[in-house]
């Protein structure tokens, strides 16, 4: 049986596992462009209007509860009850770590916050050995959390995405790089 889902705080985050109860927030402020642009093409566009509670309880909850997926909802700890975002961890080959922040929380630092506490947790808590993500190279938001985070780009591809086909780019980091890091920083 997978072990439960923790929650998770950084200075200006909590990170609350997902539930069925947050697709109402989430439908609100994730289909924008400026959300979903860069997101996979598996997600559909426009955005349904049940979107986010057919994804949730059809996808993300049954993964959670088999143990190969782990979500959180992203909150600021000064509003609790407002969802901002959310961060997703993977146990797929090349595609381990997703994250997204609505429009109005972006470019404040706070996705790297996330980024950091889902990635200790991946390696920490899960114990993988690696994490690589995928991300289209135009999104230079995402290629500055890889970066700030010790990732390297280790290949580039061609892949889809809601905005159409971009070229993207594979990024990775060790477990014993991370915890080189991690306790470099301390």
């Amino acid at each position: 049986m997978p072990l439960p889902i923790s929650p998770l705080e950084t200075s200006r985050l909590l990170l609350r596992p997902l539930c069925l109860d947050d697709a109402e927030q989430i439908q609100d402020i994730f289909p924008h462009w400026e959300v979903v642009q860069y997101m996979a093409a598996t997600i559909p566009w426009p955005y349904p209007s049940d979107g986010a509670l057919t994804y949730i309880r059809d996808s993300a909850l049954p993964a959670m509860e088999c143990g190969r997926e782990w979500h959180w909802t992203l909150r600021l700890r000064t509003d609790p009850a407002q969802i901002i975002g959310c961060a997703s961890l993977r146990a797929e080959i090349g595609h381990n770590r997703g994250f997204w922040l609505g429009a109005a929380w972006q470019r404040k630092g706070l996705m790297s916050e996330a980024a950091e506490a889902i990635t200790d947790y991946w390696f920490e808590v899960l114990g993988f050995d690696v994490l690589r993500v995928s991300k289209a190279e135009d999104n230079i938001g995402s290629r500055r959390i890889s970066e700030r985070s010790g990732m390297r780009c280790v290949g580039i591809h061609e892949r889809a995405y809601v905005g159409g086909q971009y070229a993207s780019e594979y990024w990775e980091i060790t477990a014993t790089e991370w915890k080189a890091r991690r306790s470099s920083s301390v």
